[in-house]
């Protein structure tokens, strides 16, 4: 059962996620869709203000490895 309201929680994050990066850029791109769990490793605390401070190719530097 904690195993699958983790799994929830994550997919939840995931959507709010996804959804700030296409307020902020328009449509996912595979080049964004490819950040998502670097970013996601992150505690929220630290992936938020990121998610709204850097610009997309900050982003993409920063973690695409």
């Amino acid at each position: 059962m904690e195993g699958t309201k983790h799994q929830g929680l994550q997919a939840g994050q995931r959507l709010v996620v996804e959804n700030v990066l296409k307020v902020r850029f328009g449509k996912l791109d595979e080049h964004l869709y490819t950040i998502i769990s670097r970013l996601m490793e992150l505690p929220v605390e630290e992936y938020t203000p990121l998610l709204v401070q850097l610009l997309r190719q900050e982003l993409l530097t920063r973690f695409q490895g």
